[in-house]
């Protein structure tokens, strides 16, 4: 489990495509606090450490993940928004992410409101149904509250302090960012479906 509170935003050094694709990230962690097999949230998708080095980890990226998610559009190069598992006792200073993306949003426009950037994205028709205003959402493991909804359509704004300690600064429109919308209103949908 995350919070959607990103601790670090690495650099992609290398991608190695098999069945299944290998990442290597750098990192700004302490990779000697880091054990092969936990978990960190790369770009909001829950990813399985599989080998370290001093300022590097490796993850491997299923085909499935890579067809639900934007890893697939990953390069050498990119700058990649990192979280590590929540651990008991932590502050809960986002939402409960389970690092599970439900689907792809497509960013349609950005616009600059006063220090903020303002930010309107379409989620897939499928997934609009969970996003309220005001409610959470989790894009590329950052949590963020929805300011409003128009179909499958929905805004969100950056502060500056978010712009600038993860990859948010570089949003352009075109961008397609991993979604994973908030646990608890999907729990909502299905109760509602079942009454």
């Amino acid at each position: 489990m995350f919070t959607g509170i990103v601790t670090d935003v690495g650099t992609l050094r290398a991608l190695e495509r098999r069945g299944d694709l290998r990442a290597r990230i750098a990192t700004g962690y302490d990779t000697s606090g880091i054990e092969i097999g936990a978990s960190i949230a790369c770009d909001g998708v829950c990813l399985t450490v599989v080998s370290l080095g001093e300022d590097w980890f490796e993850v491997d990226v299923s085909a499935e993940t890579v067809s639900k998610t934007g890893l697939g559009n990953w390069a050498p190069g990119r700058r990649v928004n990192l979280e590590r598992a929540l651990c008991v006792g932590d502050e809960l200073g986002g939402h409960i992410v389970s690092g599970h993306v439900d689907g792809v949003a497509e960013v349609v426009a950005v616009s600059d409101e006063g220090d903020s950037t303002r930010v309107r994205l379409r989620a897939p028709e499928t997934l609009a149904r969970f996003i309220a205003p005001k409610g959470s959402v989790a894009l590329n493991g950052t949590s963020l509250t929805v300011n409003e909804v128009e179909g499958a359509e929905f805004g969100i704004n950056f502060i500056p302090h978010t712009k600038e300690v993860t990859t948010w600064g570089d949003v352009r429109v075109g961008d397609l960012v991993n979604l994973e919308v908030d646990m608890l209103a999907r729990y909502v949908a299905r109760l509602a479906e079942a009454g």
